[in-house]
């Protein structure tokens, strides 16, 4: 059912259908994720439910089929397609005799993976953090020891009490230093504004092909992959449309469905960048089945952040793999409101660069007038 591929962990993966209509879908996407973390999936154990059970999630009866499975693969891993609370993971992990990871851990791993710069690691660590101390309890059988000693500890503080100051604590210096980061972030952004340029934010759903977009544009080399939140860290090039425009392109992190909330929050710092954007390019991948939900979905995000009110140009990406021929879209009063390119292959380029400098005006008179109101 699965290439087999060298390293990484080999896991058992679960997926529930609790009735939601992209179900089946949810599988595919799902798998992408487990193999973008190195991961090779072994099987999949599937089945249907109308709520999940506060024991073990999947129910006592599906827990003792998935054990079955680990022994039979003589799998490493058991990892559900869902977020499941502390409990339920010690539970299962008793049942399976191994580890068990949830779409919150298995997302956070991705990202730990991908981080490049400073700031994409801090914001990864923080996020890690927080998702952990909730978890902190899971395999520990010394935890309500009493540990006292000197130097150590203050007298009668628990193992798990520790633990808990010392991620506290890490927390803490994290966010500090995302602060810092932050208004260094804000002290660009003042120069920008103040030199009167023209910001746009690439936005889209993983994979869509924003990174490959960013690339075709500007000529970077920003790291750009077939596979899931191939990008995290922000960046940004002066991109030149003509000889009379220009303005600064960031490339994003894109989303996904389900993106754990503290991944949000870690990555506000990041996603500023977006919220203060003049313009984003929301990138579609035309030719995948679930694009509408997509949409969805990367709104539904850029509401969490402020970023709605925004205005967006629809960039229909993969037109090569739909059979599509670049254009432009407008509306009924003939504003562009969509192009149609092939990122990898360069195909509508210059209609997108054509609709950049159209939206210039628009956009920028639209912000001088709520500044003024």
């Amino acid at each position: 059912m699965f290439d087999r591929h060298k390293g990484g962990d080999a896991a058992v993966l679960v997926c529930l259908d609790f009735g939601e209509p992209d179900y089946r879908d949810g599988i595919e996407e799902f798998i992408q994720l487990v193999e973008s973390a190195g991961v090779l999936p072994l099987a999949i154990i599937e089945g249907r439910r109308q709520r999940p059970d506060p024991a073990y999630f999947a129910g006592s009866g599906k827990a003792a089929e998935i054990a079955e499975a680990v022994r039979a693969h003589g799998a490493e891993l058991v990892i559900f397609n869902h977020q499941l609370s502390p409990a339920q993971e010690r539970n299962l992990e008793k049942v399976v005799q191994c580890r068990v990871l949830d779409r919150t851990t298995l997302i956070l791993d991705i990202f730990a993976q991908r981080a490049r710069t400073a700031e994409g690691k801090l914001q990864v660590e923080l996020a890690q953090l927080s998702h952990i101390s909730t978890r902190l309890i899971r395999g520990w059988t010394h935890l309500e020891r009493q540990k006292g000693g000197i130097g150590l500890r203050g007298p009668g503080e628990t193992q798990l009490e520790t633990d808990r100051r010392l991620i506290g604590t890490r927390v803490k210096r994290l966010k500090d230093q995302l602060v810092t980061l932050q208004k260094q972030r804000a002290t660009q952004r003042r120069a920008r504004v103040r030199r009167n340029e023209f910001t746009v934010s690439i936005v889209g759903y993983t994979n869509a092909g924003k990174s490959t977009l960013f690339n075709a544009l500007t000529k970077a080399q920003a790291y750009a992959a077939d596979k899931l939140f191939a990008t995290l860290d922000t960046t940004s090039r002066k991109l030149y449309l003509d000889q009379d425009h220009s303005l600064i392109l960031s490339d994003t992190v894109g989303f996904i469905r389900q993106l754990p909330h503290t991944l949000v929050a870690a990555f506000r710092a990041t996603l500023e960048e977006t919220i203060e954007a003049d313009l984003l390019l929301h990138v579609v991948d035309v030719n995948h089945p679930l694009r509408d939900m997509q949409i969805q979905e990367v709104n539904k995000v850029l509401a969490e952040i402020g970023a709605d009110n925004i205005r967006q140009l629809m960039v229909w990406n993969k037109i090569d793999l739909k059979g599509l021929t670049s254009g432009i879209e407008r509306d009924e009063y003939d504003k562009i409101r969509a192009v149609r390119v092939s990122a990898i292959n360069g195909e509508g380029m210059n209609l997108l660069r054509t609709a950049l400098v159209e939206a210039m005006p628009h956009v920028g008179n639209t912000r001088k007038e709520n500044e003024s109101e």
